[in-house]
């Protein structure tokens, strides 16, 4: 018998020895454990950017109206548990330890029958799964990996309602190099007759995603700018108004400081209209939802005037760089990055310091064997004109020097999920800072 810390080791080991497999495969390990994600209620979210967030907004709004609720996200900051909520609250090491020997059962039966072992994801998946049928969870918010046509959580046969949210160029070796191919992918998680509620900013994916609802005779709903307008943006949150048929003009607030996360939060109260006769929460409790939804690392105040954002391709720093520019008008920016070695770091930082123009910067390093040097980041960030720019390696000490460095401004961190985790982790440790 493994032990938690054996059991998230052996998990983080998987992609050594395994690849993707297709659906059927985990349609088949799922069978095996009596198919549960055919036995709960699912939101099922995918896209490029934002697709966390809503799954936290929708989370939030169901609780409030007093559901029990099983969240499955993606990737996880400091803790893999993080990734199975119920309520709020990642599930304990013991409900780890003992979901996963009920799946690692099955996976070694199936082994035995001549199947591959699963993914990294599909097996966590899975787990999710039991997690949440074991828990008797009223609603499922399930984010999708990284696609969605051939992700592992395309499993699920009838969900309740399709989300996507917004698209760009990410992971372009996997999904294809073009938005219109993207939003192939992604649009591959709509069934028939089942509503797909979308971000329609961008034309192109748009008319993916109402051609491949169209086919599947599936209602869509596509989230347009006219439909909601800020009233106020302070370090405390948003205000907002949003339109629609059945609420008409609807007063909303959310805990976030960034603009973009309006649309989130739009997309997710969106989706509770279309929804509401399933739901049924009376209105004032949705509202109370969003108000109190926290999600980490998503342009989340951690300390006063601290914000971290996992910000990690183009037009997510594109987003982040609208938010800091708008306080940065008021406040001096200190910027704490760092960024790994498969994303487009030089364009990411050209844009930062052409946009912010930072008081500040200190470069860090993370993300293990995809690690790029403090020193690397921080000559680009000198070459494009910042002045004050301090390379230094270990995260928790950058950070300390990014704190003194903030003085009466604002300091981001920015650049990685990864970096995020790990000041996340660092506070935890050190909560005096």
């Amino acid at each position: 018998m493994l032990n938690y810390r054996e059991i998230v080791d052996y998990i983080e080991e998987i992609p050594k020895f395994t690849s993707k497999n297709p659906l059927d495969h985990t349609k088949a390990l799922l069978k095996c454990l009596g198919d549960p994600q055919n036995q709960m209620q699912v939101i099922h979210v995918a896209g490029t950017n934002g697709k966390g967030s809503v799954c936290a907004y929708l989370d939030s709004m169901l609780r409030a109206g007093g559901y029990k609720v099983g969240l499955f996200t993606s990737p996880h900051l400091v803790k893999i548990n993080e990734r199975f909520k119920i309520n709020g609250e990642m599930i304990s090491d013991e409900r780890f330890v003992k979901v996963f020997e009920e799946v690692q059962k099955i996976i070694k039966k199936a082994q035995e029958d001549g199947l591959d072992h699963p993914s990294y994801f599909e097996t966590l998946f899975l787990m999710g799964m039991v997690v949440f049928k074991e828990a008797d969870v009223d609603y499922v918010v399930l984010e999708t990996g990284l696609g969605g046509r051939l992700d592992a959580t395309n499993t699920v046969d009838h969900p309740l309602a399709c989300i996507i949210t917004s698209i760009s160029l990410d992971h372009v070796e996997y999904l294809g190099d073009t938005i219109g191919k993207i939003a192939g992918e992604k649009a591959g998680i709509i069934k028939p007759q089942v509503p797909v509620i979308y971000d329609g900013h961008q034309p192109e994916a748009s008319e993916v995603i109402e051609k491949r609802a169209n086919e599947l005779g599936s209602p869509a709903f596509a989230l347009t700018e006219d439909m909601y307008e800020m009233q106020k943006n302070t370090r405390e949150g948003i205000d907002f108004s949003f339109h629609c048929k059945y609420y008409n003009t609807v007063q909303l607030s959310i805990p976030y400081i960034a603009p973009y996360q309006m649309m989130n939060a739009s997309l997710a109260f969106f989706t509770m209209e279309q929804l509401r006769d399933v739901h049924k929460i009376p209105l004032e409790k949705l509202i109370e939802g969003l108000k109190n939804t926290h999600w980490e690392g998503r342009m989340e105040t951690v300390l006063p005037d601290v914000i971290v954002d996992g910000a990690h391709n183009a037009d997510g720093v594109a987003r982040f760089v609208e938010t800091a520019c708008h306080f940065g008008k008021e406040h001096p920016i200190t910027l704490l990055f760092s960024a790994v070695a498969d994303k487009d770091y030089e364009k990411m930082i050209r844009t930062v310091s052409e946009k912010i123009r930072p008081r500040a910067v200190v470069a860090t390093e993370v993300g293990g064997s995809r690690v790029v040097p403090a020193t690397e980041l921080a000559e680009f960030f000198k070459e494009d004109g910042c002045e004050q720019v301090i390379a230094e390696a270990n995260v928790g000490e950058a950070f300390e020097k990014a704190l003194s460095l903030k003085g009466d401004g604002m300091l981001f961190c920015v650049g990685s999920l990864y970096l995020v985790g790990e000041i996340k982790e660092y506070l935890q440790k050190n909560p005096e800072a």
